[in-house]
């Protein structure tokens, strides 16, 4: 996949949803982790499974003041704000990092200030850190990664080819009695 991302919570309070964000990230691939005025630690999490901080670089701060990114690599908060970009929409940076607020409650307004982007996954209610993490990841493979088109199911290239009512290319047209 090109370029590189890095992703992080903000003040999360339970071990184990940032063990469980951290294992999915090294599994997808990320560069390193951080976190933000959150404390945590691998056997705490038990999640983490793959112990990921000792893995790859991971990153300690007290305050949204204090993070510090690599060159040119933008910061993307994920945050069910109304202004924010729906993830279907979004064009992944090339170089990221990606931050989550904590379960019960929002990033803090000091970190969106600092964000380039904020996108949210358009769904009716928070879902859980973990999963909101590797949704997002997975959709910056889908999108960055080196994979082709999706092969159209026999139906979609039955109608892409001007089918009329789009039937199955194996069945016959119905007759009626």
């Amino acid at each position: 996949m090109r370029g590189f991302f890095g992703i992080g919570v903000e003040r999360l309070s339970k071990p184990m949803n940032a063990g469980t964000l951290f294992r999915t990230a090294h599994a997808f691939g990320a560069s390193f982790v951080f976190t933000i005025g959150a404390t945590y630690s691998v056997t705490a999490a038990r999640s983490d499974t793959s112990k990921t901080p000792e893995n790859l670089p991971w990153y300690v701060y007290d305050s949204a003041a204090q993070l510090s990114l690599p060159q040119n690599c933008q910061l993307v908060g994920i945050e069910l704000l109304d202004e924010a970009i729906e993830l279907p929409r979004f064009r992944h940076p090339l170089r990221a990092a990606y931050v989550l607020g904590p379960e019960m409650g929002s990033l803090s307004p000091e970190l969106v200030a600092r964000c380039d982007h904020v996108i949210k996954i358009p769904t009716s209610f928070c879902v859980n850190v973990g999963v909101a993490g590797a949704i997002v990841m997975y959709d910056r493979l889908i999108t960055l990664g080196k994979f082709g088109e999706r092969p159209l199911s026999p139906l979609a290239r039955a109608a892409a080819a001007g089918n009329p009512g789009g039937r199955h290319p194996k069945r016959p047209p119905r007759t009626q009695d």
